[in-house]
C-alpha cells in the first residue's frame, strides 16, 4: 500500500473543528473531497498533514492559523457610510454582501457591526486567525503520477 506523496490525486472525507469543539465543516454527508496534493486547492496545512497516509487511515491534526487562512488583517476590516449601501439592502450583524473593489474584482465581506451611521465590513476569511482540527480519513489514492491523472 503506497503512502500518499506529492502529486497524488486523494479522496478524503473530513471533519473540521474549532478549538471549543465546534464542527464549521465536515464532508461525511456528501461525497469525499478529491484534490491533487500539491496543486494548493486547499489550505496548506490540509495538504500536508495527507502526506504520508495510507488508503483507509483516519488523522487527527491540528493546523495553526498561519497554515490554514491566515491571521486576521486589521486592513481587511473598513467601516461604511451606511447611505453607501443599495436602498434593497438592510444589513443585519453575519450578512454576508458582495461588494466590488476599485478595481471591479468582486469581493465577499462580512457585516461584522452596525451603529447609527455606519457598517462594519470584513474581507477576512471566516476562519482567519483561527487554529483548526481536522479528523481526516483517507479515503482512496486515485493516481499517483502524471500520466493518469
Amino acid at each position: 500500500m503506497a503512502q500518499v506523496k506529492h502529486g497524488d490525486t486523494v479522496k478524503v472525507h473530513y471533519t473540521g473543528t474549532l478549538n471549543d469543539g465546534t464542527i464549521f465543516d465536515d464532508s461525511l454527508t456528501r461525497d469525499p473531497l478529491q484534490f491533487k496534493v500539491g496543486d494548493n486547492a486547499l489550505i496548506a496545512g490540509f495538504e500536508e498533514a495527507v502526506l504520508g497516509m495510507n488508503t483507509g487511515e483516519w488523522k487527527t491534526v491540528k493546523i495553526p492559523a498561519d497554515k490554514a487562512y491566515g491571521r486576521h488583517r486589521e486592513d481587511l476590516v473598513v467601516a461604511a457610510d451606511l447611505k453607501m449601501l443599495p436602498p434593497d439592502i438592510n444589513p443585519v450583524v453575519g450578512q454576508q454582501l458582495q461588494i466590488s473593489q476599485e478595481n471591479g474584482t468582486p469581493l465577499i465581506v462580512s457585516v461584522t457591526e452596525i451603529t447609527k451611521s455606519k457598517v462594519i465590513l470584513d474581507a477576512n476569511h471566516p476562519l482567519a486567525g483561527k487554529d483548526l482540527t481536522f479528523q481526516i480519513n483517507l479515503v482512496e489514492v486515485i493516481s499517483s503520477c502524471s500520466c493518469c491523472g
